[in-house]
């Protein structure tokens, strides 16, 4: 069986002794390794162990030629949003095309520090389906803003950033804007 234990660990950010210490009841990172390049088979159980550790289902973990990871636009902190430093995916549940992901690295506005936010890409004709939602404006350089669309005139988009005391910011002629669909929150 082919899997993706890696690119989940990856993407969440774990090694293999988190992952191989959150399992119930706790392993090696020896073993997870292991089950990772396929050099020992990967049993139902051990499947269903190692998603609870990374917390996605086991279905998440099992390679499909027709599965779409989420790519990470940005990635979201006090300072605002920018590129990730590195590539990064998110694994979806229920993947669609046009998704990009942002992954929240420090609590700002109702967004805590480990939260996903999948956002759908619209192109400058469906800006008009993200007002007064959150949206994700790609900027030049690599930049992004991320925060509240609060109005649309002529082809300039009003945002409002997260945070109190932000001011509005207007941008000309985005090519895109990726509007917020689906929080993921881990309890």
């Amino acid at each position: 069986m082919i899997t993706a234990i890696r690119e989940v660990r990856r993407a969440k950010g774990l090694t293999l002794d988190d992952v191989a210490h959150r399992c119930v009841p706790p392993t090696t990172a020896q073993t997870i390794g292991r089950l990772e390049t396929g050099t020992r088979t990967v049993s139902v159980g051990w499947l269903n162990r190692i998603a609870d550790a990374l917390g996605v289902t086991a279905a998440d973990l099992v390679k499909l030629p027709e599965r779409a990871d989420i790519p990470v636009a940005a990635v979201l902190d006090t300072s605002g949003a920018h590129a990730p430093k590195r590539p990064a995916t998110v694994v979806p549940p229920l993947p669609a095309p046009g998704l990009v992901a942002v992954t929240i690295t420090t609590g700002i506005g109702d967004y805590r520090a480990g939260d996903e936010l999948w956002c759908e890409t619209l192109a400058p004709g469906g800006y008009a389906q993200a007002l007064n939602r959150d949206v994700l404006v790609p900027r030049p350089a690599g930049r992004f803003l991320f925060g509240r669309l609060i109005g649309r005139e002529e082809g300039r988009l009003q945002i409002l950033p997260l945070g109190a005391g932000a001011r509005q910011q207007v941008v000309a002629d985005p090519p895109w804007i990726a509007r917020a669909v689906r929080l993921l929150r881990s309890l």
